[in-house]
């Protein structure tokens, strides 16, 4: 199969597929008890099959190999996409199909401890992306709206908006939720009993927990068994958790003063002195924004825990904090916090970039400036940097940023130009500008310009509310 076919065949695929999704979708919203129990025969579908493996194709981590060594080039080369499929479906309809371990990776995170990735092999990904295309529809169907992380049409930047529209109410205190471990404490029976309310297929069913069962492959090479949680770095583990993490949202659709109660509870219970209340969450991050006193927020945060006590999670002692929004807090790398504007007596609900944001983005620039070899061309350091700098900017540009912007701007221009003093040691001021800056101030290699942080326009982002459309009921519009 060339490459113009394996596009119209992807094509043809992706049209399918998206059609039968919008039949899952509507039916289970239609029928919120409905089990769903023949899927597997899509799972083993060829245009499902396909559309996985395109995704797969397309992912970042295609270059890297689980623990048989096999790379989606190495597939592509010696085996063939036809035939790799047409190998997957044949062994999961013969019934014969078995996850093999995840190969484990150690991932530093910012505060200087490892984070654990678990890395499928490819035959792997691509048959959890064809789960994925099958059971998505369905749990969408079921997710509440203050869930964020991982969801189709949503985004970091809608949980902000949204903490941001509650904060500017009277909902003043927060609970800065903080879950231990989450993907890798998650109870496999308690998962998969969550799974079963909506899912009556059995070989569904048991795939979906031999994946949960696959086991892990350290980098030392020792083998141990999965007893619980779900591996970062798998294609099903964030719908999986966001299965697991619902009983947080459906605590709060029911809770009191929760998500569903009407204007007129609401104010109710103000008068009452009884406290309302609004989740915000993005994947195992979430706040509770709390329109009552502190000692209201304190007795939520203890119902919470109690909640997820059955899902074999908990919430950590240190970080998970009660904070009044005078006083602010950082959630998704935003720093939230009410400020008086300058020069008047009003007060404001600001987010911009937090300062640990801020710190991480410095080092990687302090990083790249340091290791890139000061024998190569300034456009090869431009190339590592500018990418950086660009999505970093887009990722915080709907926000009160343009001081921390100029800021990075001025820390990024000091970096370069060190890394050119140790690459011309002798060189001067004079001869720097008209080499490397054009005569002017900023750094240029004739190829490309250094990335201005502070010339990028800051936007506000619009708060979407609860009603996102999914991309099928897109799709029927």
């Amino acid at each position: 199969m060339n490459t113009d076919e394996l596009e119209a065949a992807v094509s043809s695929a992706d049209y399918k597929v998206r059609g039968m999704q919008t039949k899952l979708h509507r039916w289970a919203r239609e029928d919120p008890h409905r089990r769903f129990d023949d899927l597997f025969n899509l799972v083993t579908d060829p245009a499902f099959l396909m559309v996985a493996w395109n995704r797969v194709r397309g992912n970042k981590g295609a270059r890297t190999a689980g623990v048989d060594g096999w790379k989606v080039a190495h597939i592509e080369a010696v085996i063939g996409v036809e035939d790799f499929l047409g190998e997957v479906r044949n062994a999961l309809r013969g019934r014969t199909f078995q996850p093999v371990h995840v190969r484990e990776v150690m991932i530093p995170k910012t505060n200087g401890k490892l984070r654990r990735l678990g890395i499928p092999t490819v035959v792997d990904r691509v048959v959890q992306a064809s789960l994925k295309l099958v059971l998505e529809p369905t749990f969408e169907a079921d997710f509440s709206p203050c869930s964020y992380g991982f969801r189709p049409n949503r985004r970091a930047h809608d949980a902000i908006a949204e903490a941001r529209h509650y904060a500017k109410a009277t909902y003043e205190w927060v609970v800065e939720g903080d879950i231990t471990a989450c993907f890798d404490e998650i109870s496999h029976s308690a998962l998969m009993a969550r799974v079963r309310e909506r899912i009556g297929d059995k070989h569904v069913i048991s795939l979906v927990k031999a994946f949960l069962k696959a086991g892990i492959l350290s980098e030392e090479g020792i083998s141990r068994e999965s007893v619980m949680g779900t591996p970062q770095g798998g294609i099903l583990s964030p719908l999986l958790a966001n299965v697991a993490l619902s009983v947080l949202d459906e605590f709060f659709d029911q809770h009191q003063g929760g998500h569903r109660s009407t204007e007129h509870g609401r104010r109710r219970r103000k008068r009452l002195g009884e406290a309302n209340y609004r989740l915000v969450r993005y994947a195992d991050d979430f706040l509770i924004l709390v329109s009552g006193d502190r000692h209201h927020a304190e007795r939520v945060k203890d119902e919470v825990a109690k909640v997820l006590q059955p899902m074999g999670l908990r919430l950590s002692e240190e970080k998970t904090l009660v904070t009044h929004i005078d006083n602010g807090l950082d959630f998704l790398g935003w720093r939230i916090q009410r400020h008086r504007k300058r020069g008047t007596n009003q007060h404001y609900i600001y987010t911009y970039p937090a300062k640990k944001s801020l710190r991480s983005i410095m080092v990687k620039v302090k990083t790249m400036c340091r290791r890139m070899d000061t024998g190569e061309p300034l456009d090869s350091l431009l190339r590592q940097l500018n990418p950086t700098l660009r999505g970093w900017c887009a990722y915080f540009r709907p926000g009160v940023s343009n001081a921390t912007f100029n800021y990075l701007a001025s820390y990024t221009w000091w970096q370069v130009i060190r890394w050119i003093r140790r690459k011309h040691r002798d060189i001067t001021w004079r001869q720097l500008r008209r080499i490397y800056c054009g005569g002017e101030w900023w750094i240029t290699s004739g190829e490309r310009e250094l990335f201005h942080s502070g010339r990028v326009a800051t936007t506000r982002y619009r708060y979407r509310g609860t009603k996102i459309p999914t991309p099928w009921e897109s799709a029927v519009g």
